[in-house]
This record gives C-alpha cells, structure tokens and sequence, in this order.
C-alpha cells in the first residue's frame, strides 16, 4: 500500500495542522499535569511516586558534556541533509546510515553525561547485569537456581535488574564476558549496536507490509527517536533491538514463500522466544506481531515461528529454569520493593505521559493523523495500533508503575512509524523538535539510564 495521499495534499495548511498542534498541546498538558501534580498540587504524592522529576526516572541536573557539541551536529546534519536523501538513497544504504546515525546519535546523548556516568558506569552499577556477572562459575547451576533467587530479603537474592528479567539478560552479559568483552565499555556497545538497529528493522517491517515510501518517511524520525536516551545505556535498549527483529523477520516470513518463508519464520520465533527471556513483558510483542499478519492477511508463518518460540522455552527448561516459576517469582519481587508503594492512581495515566516524551511530539502528531479516513486500514497503521495495544495492556497490568520511557520502548518504537503520515514540507520543523526533546532530557535532567 501506498501513503495516503491525503497526506501530500497542497492545500493541507488549515484544520488537520490545527489538530496535529492541538495533539502536542494535549500530550504537553499531559506531561505538565504529570509534572504538577506530586510537585505542587498534591505534595503528599511526592513521597510516593519515588521519582524526583515526574514523570520521568531521573533528577534535576542542568549540565553539559563532551556529547553535547557531536549531538548538536548530528541533529543540524540530520535535518539539513536527511529528508529528502532519504528517499534517493539506495534501499540497502538507507538502512546502513539510518542505523550507523542513529548509533552516533545515541552515543553522543549518553555522552553528555560522560564516559563513565553516560556509559561505561551504566550497566555497572550494584543493582545492574554486570555486578552478578562474577557470581556466574557455571551457566547449568546458575538457570536451576534462578528463580529461587529472584524473590528479595535472602543472603543470596539476585540485584534489582537480574531479579527483575529472565536469566537471558544475565547470560547475553556472561557470554560477553566469556569470549574476552567483558565490562561496561563492551556491554554499552552492545546494548547500543543491538539497540539502533532496531531502524533497520523497523524500515524493512514497514516496507514489507505497508510501503517503501511510508519506511522512507520514518527514517529521519526513527534516527532522531527521542527514547534513544534511555537506550544508551540500558539493558531495554537491547531488548528492543532482539524483539524488533523479530518483526521483521515475521514480515519477511509473510510476505515470502517457500524456503525463504520457512527460514524467517522460524527465526523469528527464535528471537520472540529468547526476547521473552529477557524481558517477562515481551510476550506483549504479540500484538505487533499479530498486526503483521493481519496487515499481510495470511497466517502461514504462525507454526513455523511457533516452533522456533517453542524450542528456546524448551532449551530454557532442559537448562533448568521455567518461565512461568520465574514469571510468578518476580511478581512477589516486584512487591517486595518500592512499587508496593508506588500509587497506581497516578502512574497509571502518568505512565503515558512519560511515553509522550520518549516518542516526542512529532509522533504524538502522527497519531492524530491515525484517525483520517481509511488510514487504519494500512499495514504500517497497524503497527502503530499494535504498540499501542502492547503498552495499554503493560499499563493495565499494573505491573509498570514509573520507568516506562524505559521500559516500554521495544512498544513505543513502532509509534515512531506514524510518523510516516506528516507532510513532507513539515518535516524538518518536526525533526527539530524532536531533537529539541532528546537534548532537553539530557541536558536538564540525570536520567538513571
């Protein structure tokens, strides 16, 4: 399918830009009123929320840094030179610079905060992946004692972040570790090199089952993705990465045939199967999943992608650790902590507002776009519609209360792709403020990642 035309329509100057500015203005007075509300209007909130600069994870910190001068070029270049290369480059270098600049620009954002608060330090921290790294003498041991260890208050409980995900995080830091890449400087290029290429994935995902044009629209936004602040650097930032993939890899599957389909079908289950060893909220990927089927009309890669799901919970379970112990561990984990605390009444709808931020209001604008006529209708619509479902039911679960700039990001990234339905005379205009968004963040605040 092809972008809606409605969307280079000439005479597009009046009440659908009016709406796009009315649907920034909401989600701003959201994110003001997600602000206000523990600061100022009910200050007993405040003690609560556990989150000094509501709604997001971090603390008021106006600085500079080493990446604040690379960040500013990269989005000057971006917005100069990307809009309308985007759609003369060849398809195979468009995915190879949507990537390799995305990196750049997420490496320089984590930069603003320095090497080894930004980045090397992240991922090292005494409640993180690599300080349980050590412990790990023998993979075998360590999976059937999994989840006994994940629930707190026992001399032999697992940090914060191990307790909190599958083992497949902690293992992806131990097998770094054991071929020689071992520390904070290898695991942050891991989790970004992983992470940004999630563009890749997401252009191919759209090109298969929506357009090359509506892909091509995107790919300015997907490099300049405000919620490339949270993935440099932290563990969701390769989460999104795994679980994008496996989109992609099911688009390809459906819209092939023969060997070829079998093949990616069966690797995308592979890595919905290990991306649900990671993170225990993975398993909402389905709905992006599943708007990619319906999007091509066709189930044919279901089984096979079922099968490779399968074999990675049937290695997991050879290996000594079931899902569903692990699932109802952390659980009574999460409990344990600040979240039993955490008041729902706000994180509820404050949780969204966080999200609003992470996409930025070049996205929040695209959204509003969803509602023309017919655009539904249109496969890379359906993505957007399946993110979204994807973060309704994580926000229904009650199960993320705060952090989901962070968390959800392997959902939020496919909102990006709405992005694809603002005029191309717009374009630089949005690229700015989004930008402006990124830098903002990094440069007022200390995020936790």
């Amino acid at each position: 399918m092809d972008v809606p035309d409605t969307v280079d329509d000439p005479g597009e100057t009046g009440p659908t830009v009016r709406r796009d500015v009315v649907c920034v203005l909401i989600a701003a007075g959201l994110v003001a009123t997600a602000a206000l509300v523990p600061l100022v209007l009910v200050p007993s909130l405040k003690g609560t929320i556990f989150a000094q600069a509501p709604p997001l994870f971090a603390h008021w910190l106006p600085h500079l840094g080493i990446g604040t001068a690379p960040a500013i070029l990269i989005v000057i270049a971006v917005v100069a030179w990307l809009p309308s290369n985007a759609h003369t480059l060849g398809w195979n270098r468009l995915l190879l610079v949507g990537w390799a600049t995305a990196a750049a620009w997420t490496v320089s954002l984590a930069l603003v905060d320095g090497w080894q608060r930004g980045v090397a330090g992240r991922l090292e921290r005494p409640d993180e992946y690599l300080s349980a790294v050590p412990g790990v003498r023998a993979i075998g041991p360590m999976l059937h004692d999994f989840a006994r260890r994940i629930p707190d208050y026992q001399p032999d409980s697992w940090t914060t972040h191990v307790s909190g995900h599958p083992p497949g995080a902690l293992l992806t830091f131990v097998w770094l570790d054991r071929i020689g890449l071992g520390g904070g400087g290898w695991a942050a290029a891991w989790v970004v090199l992983v992470g940004t290429s999630a563009v890749a994935a997401v252009l191919i995902t759209v090109r298969r089952i929506g357009s090359e044009e509506w892909a091509r629209r995107c790919l300015p936004f997907l490099v300049l993705f405000p919620g490339w602040v949270w993935v440099g650097v932290s563990g969701d930032g390769y989460f999104m990465g795994v679980a994008a993939w496996g989109v992609a890899l099911l688009a390809i599957a459906a819209t092939t045939r023969h060997t070829v389909s079998i093949l990616t079908a069966l690797a995308a289950g592979v890595l919905f199967g290990f991306a649900i060893f990671l993170n225990y909220g993975l398993v909402l990927i389905g709905a992006v999943a599943l708007a990619v089927l319906i999007a091509a009309r066709t189930a044919r890669p279901l089984p096979v992608a079922v099968i490779g799901a399968l074999a990675v919970v049937a290695a997991f379970r050879l290996a000594g650790f079931w899902w569903f112990d692990g699932y109802h561990a952390v659980v009574v984990r999460y409990y344990q902590g600040i979240a039993s605390e955490r008041p729902f009444a706000y994180w509820g709808w404050a949780n969204l507002a966080a999200v609003a931020i992470a996409v930025g209001p070049a996205t929040i604008a695209g959204l509003g776009r969803l509602g023309q006529r017919d655009i539904w209708r249109h496969g890379p619509a359906l993505l957007v519609i399946g993110g979204l479902a994807a973060m309704l039911a994580a926000d229904l679960s009650a199960l993320s209360k705060a952090e989901t700039e962070r968390i959800w990001l392997p959902f939020s990234l496919w909102l990006i792709v709405a992005t694809g339905l603002l005029p191309r005379r717009h374009v630089r205009v949005w690229l700015v403020a989004q930008a402006a968004v990124a830098l903002a963040v990094n440069h007022l605040l200390l995020t936790y990642w």
